[in-house]
């Protein structure tokens, strides 16, 4: 949290607060200014937004001197075990120095040689967000009860799971399955991920559940990215009912395409920090993400160039084309998509920085709300989730940047175009989800319904989007 200075404008460092001339100073050859440690808290956060935005612009500007001092007196105060704004600012800032480094491909490659991604590392943090939030369960249980209600009657039903990484989802669906009063359906569950060993894992927990629950039941692993899956090995077979899920996957097909975002990235967002800074200076908000959304709100817009060239039009994206109709030639009853419901695919550096910091401000809100600042399984969500995301959106380009999340009203565009109709999700899918939501005794939680989706949102922050769709001829 970031609450605002009080009206007194006291300080401990002088009579009146360093915040009255921040912007009147900006970073400096030298050691950092000395009262830097002794802001507080609220100071602190203030300033290090800041910090961040003015080091963004000489990133983007190429002024790596300047951006290295920023980076010094940033490091001076965030911190990975600090309060909201600390914990934040120590992975942006990460990711900044981060895109400085692939200015120089031999020093970046040199740096990350002997780095070691392990699928179990991989699996644990992806564990560890399903436990410490509720997003992916209300996503589950409203892709479930509408596949549930598509299903009705059928006797040999295929689920496709784009990502076959959590058997929660489908033992509770099989679960449902087998108290239909005509009985449980033949189940057939293809499922899709890179890792051999995830999806190894997933076809023993399931045929094991089914098997207890003595329903028929077949497991069919795909080993692939999404971008390069085969639609041939799905085997999808006449008089099946067909049924998609997708969770926090398509965003990812957007890399392929996106040869101009990535040659307009360089130009930057021509913006003036001390404005910004003039904004914040006057702010009196409790929440970071409360105060971004003002700084947004009293002026900020991005450049022409960033407007024209963030993907508003589904037409920008071939490969996305391309899936959704491939999908959409298997004749599915039913795909229920959940994304996250961000704007993180703008063109430039400044455009992105600011809405992944408005974004990952509630997200590292919940968190602060819910779970203590010592908790070693909170530091790992943070730094191998949220980290790696902030780090793979500031500070990567192209195909390689991969996570590119939109906004709901988008997808709604992309699908409408792909010729899919939208599904309302159903009331008792609602009342599910709201009865689980409560189940978490934390009022920051909660669910809205827009354009017949779901937006599940911290505050009044929606962060992750859940929407149903079926093949329209």
């Amino acid at each position: 949290m970031v609450p605002m200075l009080q009206d007194d404008g006291s300080s401990s460092v002088t009579s009146s607060s360093p915040l009255q001339f921040f912007s009147m100073m900006s970073p400096s050859l030298g050691s950092p200014y000395p009262w830097l440690k002794e802001l507080k808290s609220e100071e602190r956060g203030l300033y290090l937004i800041h910090l961040l935005l003015s080091c963004a612009n000489h990133v983007a500007s190429g002024s790596l001197e300047n951006a290295n001092i920023a980076l010094e007196q940033i490091s001076q105060l965030a911190s990975p075990n600090g309060d909201t704004m600390q914990r934040i600012a120590a992975y942006f800032t990460e990711a900044l120095a981060q895109r400085i480094l692939k200015a120089w491909p031999g020093l970046h490659k040199a740096l990350n040689s002997t780095r070691i991604t392990l699928v179990s590392e991989e699996m644990l943090v992806q564990k560890l967000f399903f436990e410490m939030f509720p997003f992916l369960k209300v996503a589950f249980v409203l892709t479930n009860q509408a596949i549930i209600e598509a299903m009705e009657g059928e006797k040999m039903v295929h689920i496709i799971d784009l990502h076959a990484a959590e058997p929660t989802q489908w033992i509770a669906l099989l679960q449902a399955l087998s108290t239909r009063p005509e009985g449980p359906p033949h189940l057939r569950i293809t499922g899709i991920h890179s890792q051999k060993e995830v999806l190894d894992q997933m076809a023993h927990r399931l045929s094991e559940e089914a098997e207890k629950l003595d329903i028929p039941f077949q497991f069919n692993s795909i080993v692939s990215r999404l971008e390069n899956l085969d639609f041939e090995k799905l085997r999808v077979k006449t008089g099946e009912a067909l049924a998609i899920s997708s969770v926090l996957q398509l965003h990812s097909l957007l890399a392929m395409d996106d040869e101009l975002l990535q040659k307009r990235s360089s130009l930057g967002l021509k913006n003036a920090n001390g404005v910004h800074l003039q904004r914040v200076l006057h702010m009196n908000q409790s929440t970071l993400g409360e105060l971004l959304e003002k700084d947004l709100a009293n002026g900020y817009s991005p450049s022409p160039d960033s407007a024209s060239s963030s993907p508003l039009s589904p037409n920008a994206s071939g490969k996305m084309d391309s899936f959704l109709n491939s999908l959409w030639g298997l004749s599915p009853k039913i795909m229920v998509v959940t994304e996250q419901d961000s704007k993180h695919n703008g063109s430039t550096l400044m455009e992105r920085l600011l809405e992944a910091l408005y974004s990952y401000a509630a997200l590292f809100d919940c968190l602060e709300s819910t779970v203590s600042r010592t908790s070693l399984e909170r530091l790992k969500v943070e730094k191998m989730l949220f980290g790696e995301e902030i780090k793979n959106i500031i500070a990567c380009e192209g195909a390689e940047r991969r996570e590119r999340h939109e906004k709901l009203e988008k997808w709604i565009q992309r699908f409408e175009l792909a010729s899919f109709g939208n599904v309302p999700l159903s009331y008792c899918g609602m009342l599910q989800a709201r009865r689980l939501l409560q189940s978490y005794n934390c009022d920051g939680y909660r669910i809205a319904e827009e354009n017949r989706c779901v937006l599940i949102c911290w505050q009044d922050r929606p962060l992750f989007s859940v929407s149903a769709w079926r093949c329209r001829k």
